[in-house]
């Protein structure tokens, strides 16, 4: 079991001399919610901590820019559409 660990903390090191980066920090990189959300944000253009209202006038905003009657195409508007409900779903409702 010692000789385990021992082999575990020589491979982590030499991960982390040679690539960089401790192994666990690559475990972080995978796809997930926290990607999807970063996505959702940089489209409607809000910071990490936005409030509802912010990312609504966001929506908004961007709405009015990729709405089909503008130039726009429905796909730009799902796509909205999908971040503003992303986003808000993480936030707290407002009274």
């Amino acid at each position: 079991m010692i000789r385990l660990l021992i082999v575990f903390g020589l491979a982590s090191l030499l991960c982390r001399v040679v690539l960089g980066k401790w192994p666990w920090e690559y475990l972080s990189q995978l796809p997930g919610r926290d990607q999807a959300m970063q996505r959702a944000r940089n489209l409607l253009g809000v910071r990490a901590f936005a409030s509802r209202a912010e990312v609504i006038e966001a929506h908004r905003r961007l709405i009015a820019m990729v709405h089909p009657d503008r130039g726009g195409s429905n796909e730009q508007v799902h796509e909205a559409n999908a971040a503003r409900d992303l986003l808000l779903a993480d936030l707290p409702e407002e009274p």
